[in-house]
């Protein structure tokens, strides 16, 4: 019975972003068909997912280690065990955000505007679509965006979730911008969904979210990257440990 009714409460959060996608979807169309309006195409992302999320009783607490200065570009690098993380991601990260994630997105009924506009699909699977996601998302960087990359790539199918390994594209990335990079611990998303749902239902509940200290690369270079994956995958481990 218990499953069930986890089962039915992730059907009425499915609803609620569905629904509110389409009430926002005139709004996010106009401030799409120009990249100039991304900034404003995320402010209502933010609002979207605030509100479809509360609706099914699901809300998001973020703590900060430091203040942020959010008038400069980040690499945020969090951990992913559920799909609430693309909304904790927006409301946490208050300036103009760009997300990489896996070009199936671009079939998604609530995730194709976004991924043929303002954020950028990968096939990790293919070199040259790797190469051109990267491309882009420098080219994000240069215009003052900040990015959001996942860095384990996926979610891990492995339940109660662990931290597995990262990918090594954004922390070269990171250096080659010299760009800080900001650990974000995702804490208990996968509690209240974990992955999509589908296999062991939702919750509501509050999400807590850890957005740590950006972690400086100006004086890296690209012989430093591995060293750089590690501290950041350290930094996440021992949040996600000490809770």
């Amino acid at each position: 019975m218990k499953l069930i009714l986890k089962k039915v409460h992730t059907q009425i959060y499915r609803y609620s972003v569905g629904l509110f996608y389409f009430i926002f979807w005139p709004f996010l169309y106009y401030y799409s068909r120009n990249p100039g309006r991304y900034k404003s195409m995320n402010k209502v992302r933010r609002v979207w997912g605030f509100i479809s999320s509360m609706v099914a009783g699901i809300t998001y607490n973020i703590d900060y280690e430091q203040r942020i200065d959010w008038s400069k570009a980040y690499i945020i690098c969090p951990n992913h065990t559920s799909n609430l993380d693309i909304t904790a991601m927006s409301l946490a990260i208050k300036n103009n955000i760009c997300f990489m994630g896996k070009d199936e997105l671009l079939d998604g009924v609530v995730t194709r505007l976004f991924f043929q506009t303002v954020d950028i699909p990968v096939n990790r699977e293919s070199k040259m679509s790797s190469f051109r996601a990267f491309k882009a998302a420098s080219e994000r960087l240069q215009q003052g965006m900040t990015m959001v990359i996942f860095p384990e790539g996926t979610i891990p199918d492995i339940y109660p979730p662990e931290l597995i390994a990262f990918k090594n594209g954004p922390f070269r990335m990171a250096i080659e911008h010299k760009i800080p990079v900001i650990p974000v611990t995702s804490l208990n998303t996968w509690q209240i969904l974990w992955d999509d749902g589908k296999k062991l239902g939702s919750k509501p509940g509050v999400c807590n979210i850890f957005v740590h200290k950006p972690v400086e690369t100006a004086h890296l270079t690209l012989d430093d990257a591995e060293a750089l994956r590690e501290q950041v995958y350290n930094i996440i481990n021992q949040k996600l440990q000490q809770a």
